[in-house]
């Protein structure tokens, strides 16, 4: 019996040790620009990392991986919107409560309202959002968007750099609200 309560003590001591980190090839963060007032066009960020740990979640964006499909756009997205050399990546961070992840079996999932505090171009928001966490395995863990998150570039300090993109591209307005939605599966990693 004795043998039986350690096993169990040593079982739920590594469950409490789990981390979990994000897997960048199964995961994505997607956002949606608006030109023209009526050409909409979605773009990808192809380098992201992160984790859930200690009631913690959070992950940061390579911002220099932005991939629009058109080069010479990543590359002004990249000097004149996010100004990569003194911003390069993006980081959101918000509290979840791991024991309603470790309580859920194969398959089930809950939504929750969060409020992730993005830290962008040197500015922290607070910005509301409904997530859905799926259990799909012991090991592995979805987190979704339930709704687009609306990026607003004002709060982020980012105005003047979506006026010089359109000032180069020559359109007549380019939309300062981004929809932004995001798929991140969560791999456990024990200690």
């Amino acid at each position: 019996m004795k043998k039986l309560i350690a096993l169990c003590l040593l079982i739920t001591s590594f469950s409490a040790q789990a981390n979990w980190e994000l897997s960048n090839e199964q995961s994505s963060i997607n956002f949606i620009s608006i030109k023209k007032s009526s050409i909409g066009e979605i773009h990808v960020f192809k380098s992201l990392s992160g984790s859930l740990k200690d009631a913690t979640a959070s992950v940061s964006i390579d911002l220099s991986s932005v991939d629009t499909k058109i080069p010479i756009r990543n590359d002004r997205i990249k000097s004149m919107l996010f100004k990569v050399a003194n911003f390069s990546s993006a980081t959101a961070t918000t509290t979840i409560d791991l024991s309603e992840l470790e309580n859920l079996q194969d398959g089930e999932s809950f939504q929750k309202n969060v409020d992730l505090h993005l830290n962008l171009h040197g500015v922290t928001n607070t910005i509301s959002s409904v997530i859905q966490v799926i259990k799909l395995t012991n090991n592995r863990v979805l987190v979704n968007t339930v709704h687009p998150i609306i990026i607003k570039a004002a709060d982020f300090d980012l105005v003047d750099g979506i006026e010089a993109l359109k000032n180069i591209a020559q359109l007549p307005v380019i939309s300062t609200a981004v929809p932004v939605t995001f798929s991140l599966l969560f791999k456990k990693q024990t200690i």
